[in-house]
C-alpha cells in the first residue's frame, strides 16, 4: 500500500488543489476531537508530533514514539476511527533538543531518536537540520544541513515499519510554536532559496545511494508569510508568495508545507493550498481554544453552583507555571503584568506544557465532574460559549471541549474544501 501522502504533489499539479491539515498536539481532547472530526467529515487524519515533545528521552511528554503512537491509536479505537486513515508525523526531527551538544553528539542522538519514529510506524517524518550545535553558528551550510538529512533519512529507512515513509525537507523552518519576539517583517522564502535547498538535498541523497527515499521528499517547509507571536498575526498575503507558488512548477514530485498557520482566516488557507502548500500546521491555536474553553467552562460551574466565577482554574494554573518556570521563561518577557498576561492568553500557548502535570490533570477532571450531571440552561451556556443558541439543550462539558477544538478544525476544513 502507497503512502496516501505520496499523492499531494499529483493533486496539486493535475489542476485539483489537494491539502491536508497537520494536527500537532499530544492533548489528548485535541486529539479527540481531531479524530472524531474526521469521522464526521469521512476525511483522513495527520496527527504530529515534535522531536521536543517526543523523542527516546521521553520529551516534554514524557513519551517515546512508541509510546505516542499507542496513545493516539487507543483515542482511535474508543472514538472509532479507521485505522487505514490515520497517519502519523515526526516534525522537526534532528538534533534541536540537544543542539546544546557538540554536534557528533546531538546527530548521534537525532539518529537513535528518528529510527525510533520509523520503527513505531510514523509515515511523515520532517528532516529538520539546520540548526547549530555547540560551537557552531546558529544555522549551518546548506550542504551541511543536506548531509545530515542524508544521515536521518538513512536511520530512518533502515528502521521502517509499515509504510514506507514520505520526507519533507526545508532549510527555512519558523520557530516551533510561533514567534519570540513581536512581529514586523517576515522574509518570504525566495525561488533561489528553493533550487538550491532542493538540488543540494537531491545530490546529497543520490550520493548516499537513497535515490528511492528521495523520491519520496513530497514537500519543503518554506516560509510564505505567515507567522504569530504571543500577541499578533501576520496573515498570509498572496501577492508577496506569487513568485514563491510559481517555481514550483519546476519539480514535478513537490509542494510546500506551512508552518505557524495557526489563527490565519479561512481566505487566507485557501489561498495557500491553491498556491500549493498543501500541507497545513496547527498546533497552538488548538491548545488556545481549549484553555479559552476550559476557562469558560469553570465559570460556568460557579454560576450553575450559584456563586460568581471564582477563577480557581485560572489560578491553579498561574501557581503551577509560577513553581516551574523554565517552560515559558525563555518565550515571555516585560512587566509582571505583561507577563502574567501572556503566561494565560499568549497565542503562543505555552500554557499547553503544563495541562499533563498531575494537578492540572485533576483540577480539569475535577471540573467535568462538577458539570457531568448538571443541566445547562441555554442563557448560561450562551454567556460563557456565545456561539451555541440560547434554545441549544443537552449538551455536556466534554462536547464543548471537544467542539471548542472542532471549530478550529473547521476553517482548515472548509480552507481546503474551497481550494
Amino acid at each position: 500500500m502507497n503512502n496516501p501522502l505520496l499523492t499531494l504533489p499529483k493533486a496539486y499539479r493535475s489542476g485539483k488543489a489537494s491539502g491536508i491539515t497537520s494536527v500537532c498536539s499530544a492533548h489528548p481532547i485535541v486529539i479527540e476531537a481531531a479524530l472524531e472530526f474526521g469521522l464526521e467529515t469521512e476525511t483522513p487524519i495527520l496527527i504530529e508530533a515534535t522531536c521536543n515533545q517526543v523523542n527516546q528521552d521521553g520529551g516534554y511528554t514524557g513519551m517515546t514514539p512508541a509510546d505516542f503512537m499507542h496513545f493516539v491509536h487507543q483515542i482511535a479505537r474508543r472514538v472509532g476511527f479507521d485505522m487505514n486513515r490515520l497517519m502519523l508525523g515526526g516534525d522537526h526531527l534532528g538534533p534541536n533538543p540537544w543542539k546544546h551538544l557538540p554536534a557528533d553528539e546531538a546527530m548521534d542522538k537525532a539518529e537513535i531518536m528518528i529510527a525510533a519514529f520509523a520503527r513505531a510506524g510514523f509515515s511523515k517524518l520532517h528532516l529538520d537540520t539546520s540548526m547549530g550545535c555547540r560551537g557552531e553558528p546558529e544555522a549551518v551550510q546548506d550542504h551541511e544541513t543536506a548531509s545530515r538529512a542524508v544521515r536521518l533519512a538513512r536511520s530512518a529507512e533502515d528502521n521502517k515499519q509499515g509504510l514506507d515513509p514520505v520526507y519533507i525537507i526545508g532549510t527555512e523552518v519558523p520557530v516551533p510554536g510561533g514567534a519570540q519576539h513581536a512581529l514586523e517583517h517576515i522574509a518570504i522564502t525566495t525561488p533561489d532559496a528553493v533550487a538550491m535547498t532542493y538540488d543540494i538535498h537531491k545530490r546529497a541523497f543520490e550520493s548516499a545511494d537513497l535515490q528511492d527515499a528521495f523520491s519520496r521528499v513530497i514537500a519543503l517547509v518554506v516560509q510564505p508569510g505567515v507567522e504569530f507571536g504571543n500577541e499578533d498575526v501576520i496573515h498570509f498575503a498572496p501577492e508577496k508568495a506569487i513568485a514563491l507558488s510559481i517555481c514550483l512548477k519546476d519539480y514535478s514530485d513537490i509542494v510546500f508545507e506551512a508552518h505557524s498557520t495557526d489563527y490565519q482566516t479561512e481566505q487566507g488557507l485557501t489561498s495557500l493550498v491553491k498556491m500549493g502548500f498543501s500541507i497545513l500546521k496547527v498546533g497552538p491555536w488548538l491548545t488556545f481554544a481549549l484553555r479559552e474553553a476550559l476557562y469558560a467552562l469553570d465559570g460556568m460551574a460557579d454560576s450553575l453552583a450559584g456563586k460568581p466565577p471564582q477563577g480557581g482554574l485560572m489560578s491553579l494554573m498561574e501557581a503551577e507555571m509560577l513553581a516551574a518556570p523554565d517552560l515559558w521563561r525563555k518565550h515571555y518577557s516585560g512587566s509582571n503584568e505583561k507577563l502574567w498576561l501572556q503566561r494565560h492568553f499568549s497565542l503562543s500557548d505555552r500554557i499547553r506544557y503544563y495541562w499533563p502535570a498531575e494537578n492540572p490533570a485533576r483540577a480539569v477532571a475535577d471540573l467535568l465532574a462538577r458539570l457531568e450531571h448538571k443541566v445547562i440552561p441555554g442563557p448560561v451556556l450562551h454567556q460563557f460559549f456565545p456561539n451555541y443558541g440560547l434554545n441549544t439543550q443537552n449538551v455536556n462539558a466534554h462536547s464543548i471541549l471537544k467542539n471548542s477544538v472542532k471549530d478550529v478544525l473547521r476553517v482548515y476544513d472548509a480552507a481546503i474544501a474551497a481550494s
